[in-house]
């Protein structure tokens, strides 16, 4: 991916766009897909919504991976996506969202500044990848180690119909697990989680809904919790001291192979999910289900 900035190259990695398109379709704002449509528009280009669009996060690897004609300057997608005007209100989640992005944009030597209303670009210089990593260097070796002897779903305290489907999902996971199907363990985890979070944001609306992470919709008010997306839920409920950094961390990662339900994606990005993958999935889940049910959620 080719842009200009100060007559230098910005080449962005695969996992930079990766982060780059998830900024895009939902973690600045949730965007549908005429939305994405009309973002790119902005950019020259000049598609259409409608019968036969393909899933958000196809349609937004397409536009992302060309390197030349209308969009051949990424700079701009960047500060159109970044555009402080967008986020009047609630700068704290802008910044947060800079923050997010730059670790991966180190690696691509170019940094990302928010200068009053201004986005503009610099070379990070000499990388203190120390600093880089602080508080996300949590080994996967080290959080597969970890035992759950005692998961229980009851003790989350959610609605009696919703623990009895949790329950039914949770025995499918394991029954998915015994017979070495991996990317059904992957959306079966991702799905729990998410439905998981939701109750729990449910139980507790005030402290999901004053979390500075908390999701707005472009009037500056937080969004209806059935317009949160996982990685709304994830960041919120760490936020407020439910989940621990390195649930929070892995609890991502799952989202991020939850994408692939979409056989496109998982095309273009060429991922190809084993028992290691499912093991991963699984393990964020029971550790969830613990952190959680270790804390007060009545």
């Amino acid at each position: 991916m080719l842009g200009i900035i100060d007559n230098q190259p910005m080449i962005l990695e695969q996992k930079t766009l990766e982060k780059l398109r998830d900024l895009i379709n939902e973690e600045t704002q949730y965007r549908k897909g005429h939305e994405i449509v009309a973002f790119f528009n902005e950019l020259g280009f000049k598609d259409s919504y409608g019968q036969g669009f393909p899933s958000r996060w196809v349609y937004t690897d397409e536009k992302l991976k060309k390197s030349t004609g209308i969009l051949s300057e990424i700079d701009k997608c960047i500060k159109n996506v970044l555009n402080p005007v967008n986020f009047i209100g609630r700068f704290g989640d802008l910044d947060k969202c800079i923050s997010d992005f730059n670790q991966y944009l180190v690696f691509n030597d170019w940094k990302v500044v928010r200068e009053g209303k201004e986005i503009k670009f610099v070379k990070p210089g000499k990388i203190n990848f120390d600093e880089v990593n602080s508080g996300t260097d949590i080994k996967e070796d080290d959080f597969l180690s970890k035992e759950f002897n005692e998961i229980s779903i009851d003790a989350l305290g959610l609605d009696g119909m919703l623990t009895e489907i949790l329950k039914l999902r949770f025995d499918e996971i394991k029954s998915c697990l015994s017979n070495n199907a991996p990317l059904s363990v992957i959306f079966m985890c991702g799905s729990t989680l998410e439905g998981i979070l939701l109750g729990i944001a449910l139980l507790k609306p005030k402290e999901f809904n004053t979390s500075k992470s908390s999701p707005k919709s472009s009037d500056g008010k937080v969004k209806p919790f059935h317009e949160w997306t996982l990685s709304n839920l994830i960041d919120v409920t760490y936020e407020i001291g439910m989940l621990k950094e390195d649930v929070r961390k892995f609890s991502h990662s799952l989202r991020d192979f939850r994408n692939y339900i979409h056989p496109y994606q998982q095309l273009s990005s060429q991922f190809t999910p084993n028992k290691h993958t499912a093991h991963i999935s699984w393990q964020v889940l029971k550790a969830a289900i613990f952190q959680l049910s270790n804390n007060n959620t009545q």
